[in-house]
């Protein structure tokens, strides 16, 4: 559990810094965040083990981030608020939320519900069997793909970075986030490699090579509209 990244989204400095040196204890990366916005920023860059999100923020608030985020992650939440009420309580467990905090509250019991979240959201992690995007099918066990239920031969390569594109979803990555991911960090080709795997790749997924997205100057994402 030790090195789980964590972000801490609240506009009182005085709350992540607090927060920030508890999970310090436990050996937790964690990245600040002052505001909504900010928190989407950080989101979309890196990937956490859970976040923790204050609701009453200027701007876009907890709850208007936590919607962004459910759009493409079920990364674990907790939020925080100073109000009480079972109104925000429900609204924060439709929205998706998995524990909510009332202001003023115990690190300590902070810091041990969120290492019960992310144990079991590491037990929930366990890949699934396969996964759809409309009529493409990844059947992980046998290592087979399906276009529209018609076999697709990949080379191990592109089999690889399909997967890991279908396991990030709608998250962009540079052409050495690829290599580094897909390829390794001993790898000694360069970028132009990530480009033909992706054009032989798009090749072979047919018309659904709609999902592998180009963009321009920065690399590639995988762009659905979520797994069936």
């Amino acid at each position: 559990m030790g090195n789980s990244r964590i972000l801490i989204v609240d506009d009182e400095e005085l709350i992540r810094d607090l927060i920030k040196e508890y999970i310090s204890l436990e050996n937790f990366v964690a990245d600040e965040a002052a505001d909504g916005i900010q928190a989407l920023q950080f989101f979309r860059q890196f990937d956490y083990d859970l976040i923790i999100l204050d609701v009453m923020m200027p701007g876009l608030d907890g709850w208007g981030v936590c919607r962004e985020i459910r759009k493409t992650s079920q990364v674990p939440v907790i939020m925080l608020t100073a109000r009480g009420e079972e109104y925000d309580k429900l609204l924060g467990f439709e929205l998706g939320v998995d524990d909510y905090m009332v202001k003023p509250f115990s690190p300590r019991e902070l810091l041990a519900r969120m290492k019960a979240i992310i144990r079991r959201s590491a037990a929930r992690e366990e890949p699934d069997d396969y996964i759809s995007f409309e009529g493409l099918t990844i059947v992980f066990d046998s290592h087979n793909v399906y276009v529209d239920d018609n076999p697709v031969n990949l080379t191990p390569k592109e089999y690889e970075l399909l997967t890991f594109f279908a396991r990030n979803t709608n998250r962009v990555f540079s052409r050495e986030q690829l290599l580094d991911s897909v390829w390794g960090y001993d790898f000694m080709g360069d970028t132009r490699t990530v480009d033909t795997h992706i054009k032989m790749l798009r090749e072979s997924l047919g018309v659904y090579r709609k999902f592998i997205v180009t963009v321009w100057g920065t690399g590639y994402k995988f762009e659905t509209g979520g797994q069936k």
